[in-house]
């Protein structure tokens, strides 16, 4: 990372679990890396796991909130102009689009643990009305398997916690793909359960 991140990310560091949450909740850095940063500091005694981990999940959930919040009143078109600032492009709106019309409120959970349509599937689910405290659910059960494993993995580290990305592709390529089934089950449950209802 360049010395500016790297400022900013030992200054909401410094905070404690409040600088955790906080730097998931501004995403100027990648959550990965924060989280990473997170399991560091446990590694030296500063903070808890325990508390590290809920630090993460409040801060990735209410981070989810405020897009989904720019989804309901702002709409597509607010975002398409303005979701750059939030380092969310067109491509992605379009692609999380796809997939929340295809398989419904169930992707937000699942859709957390695939690139790409990680972050900007909250946009859908606003643009919706998908339920809040549905969406708030899914987002913060998702937001538990990330941040344990990222903050894990940083504690593992060490000192070395900035090597986070290429470490943890072992690992989420296979979360990935595990996602994927879990959607594509999703939506043949799904499709049947619909085809029963029209037969009867």
């Amino acid at each position: 990372m360049g010395t500016f991140f790297n400022e900013i990310l030992t200054w909401l560091t410094s905070l404690g679990y409040v600088g955790v949450a906080l730097g998931l909740m501004i995403e100027i850095i990648p959550s990965e890396i924060v989280l990473a940063y997170g399991g560091y500091m446990v590694s030296t005694g500063t903070i808890g796991f325990v508390g590290a981990v809920i630090a993460g999940v409040i801060g990735g959930t209410l981070a989810q909130c405020f897009i989904y919040w720019i989804g309901l009143y702002g709409g597509r078109p607010f975002l398409t102009k303005y979701g750059k600032y939030l380092f969310i492009h067109e491509h992605h709106i379009a692609t999380a689009e796809r997939w929340f019309d295809r398989y419904g409120t169930g992707v937000v959970f699942t859709a957390r643990f695939i690139p790409v349509v990680r972050h900007a599937i909250s946009i859908p689910a606003g643009i919706a009305k998908m339920p809040f405290l549905k969406f708030v659910l899914l987002t913060g059960l998702a937001a538990i398997p990330w941040s344990i494993l990222f903050i894990y993995l940083g504690m593992q580290l060490g000192t070395k916690w900035d090597h986070i990305q290429s470490v943890a592709h072992a690992y989420t390529t296979p979360i990935m793909a595990i996602a994927i089934v879990l959607i594509v089950l999703y939506f043949v449950i799904k499709k049947i359960r619909t085809n029963r209802k029209r037969t009867i």
